[in-house]
């Protein structure tokens, strides 16, 4: 069974937030995710500044 992921340095841009973690091969790995309700937006990069940077562009449409 896989081990939930542990997120580390999450910031907040609006309702989006953008958190850091290890995958399963313990590489690092930066998320962003929208929290609004009704928005099913949420992508994996591998930079940290392309995770910010799609968080910051973000628009929901829900």
């Amino acid at each position: 069974m896989p081990r939930p992921n542990r997120f580390t340095n999450v910031v907040r841009f609006g309702p989006v937030q953008v958190g850091t973690y290890y995958d399963g091969r313990g590489r690092t790995k930066h998320v962003a995710a929208c929290t609004a309700p009704r928005c099913d937006f949420s992508a994996d990069y591998h930079g940290r500044a392309a995770a910010e940077l799609a968080a910051r562009t973000h628009r929901c449409n829900p």
